[in-house]
C-alpha cells in the first residue's frame, strides 16, 4: 500500500483478502485489530439461496465508504480502517464485505468496526440480488434488521 492515506477503501470484483487487510491496517501502535466479514449464506427468510450478485457504482460507493471511515476516526482513536465490498457474482460462503479496524485498544477497535458495518449496510449504495429456485429478487433494505 504505497499511499499516504492510512485507510483502505475499495470496491472489488474478486475475492477479499481479509488477512491482507489486517496486515495493511496494523501499526506498531495497534493493540487491537478487529474484523467483521460478511459472507453469503444459503438461506434468506426460509428460501434456499443459490448465489448473489452485488452491483455498485464504485466511485459513489467509495466516496460514501470514505465518509464512514472519517466518521469513525472522529469518534474513536483508531490507527487505520479498511472497508472493502465485493461486487459481481458471489457463491455461498464467499466474503461479500470486510471491515478491519486497528486501534490502540480493543474497545475502540470493536466499537468502530461495528459502527462501520452498520453505516455501510444502511448508507452505501451497493445493491444485492438473490438467486434461488423461485427466481431472482433484489433485496431492499438491511434484512438483518427484520
Amino acid at each position: 500500500m504505497a499511499t499516504s492515506d492510512p485507510d483502505l477503501i475499495d470496491v472489488v470484483a474478486g475475492p477479499i483478502d481479509v488477512a491482507g487487510l489486517q496486515g495493511a491496517v496494523r501499526r506498531n501502535s495497534s493493540g487491537a485489530v478487529a474484523s467483521f466479514v460478511g459472507v453469503v449464506r444459503d438461506e434468506h427468510q426460509g428460501v434456499r439461496v443459490h448465489h448473489l450478485v452485488y452491483e455498485a457504482y464504485p466511485p459513489m460507493a467509495q466516496r460514501e465508504m470514505r465518509r464512514i471511515a472519517a466518521e469513525a476516526r472522529a469518534q474513536w482513536p483508531i490507527d487505520a480502517i479498511a472497508l472493502v465490498h465485493r461486487v459481481g457474482r458471489l457463491e455461498i460462503g464467499e466474503a461479500s464485505v470486510a471491515i478491519v479496524v486497528a486501534a490502540p485498544h480493543r474497545r475502540e477497535a470493536l466499537e468502530a468496526c461495528a459502527f462501520a458495518i452498520e453505516k455501510l449496510k444502511r448508507e452505501v449504495p451497493i445493491w444485492k440480488k438473490e438467486y434461488s429456485a423461485d427466481g431472482a429478487a433484489w433485496v431492499i433494505g438491511d434484512p438483518s434488521r427484520s
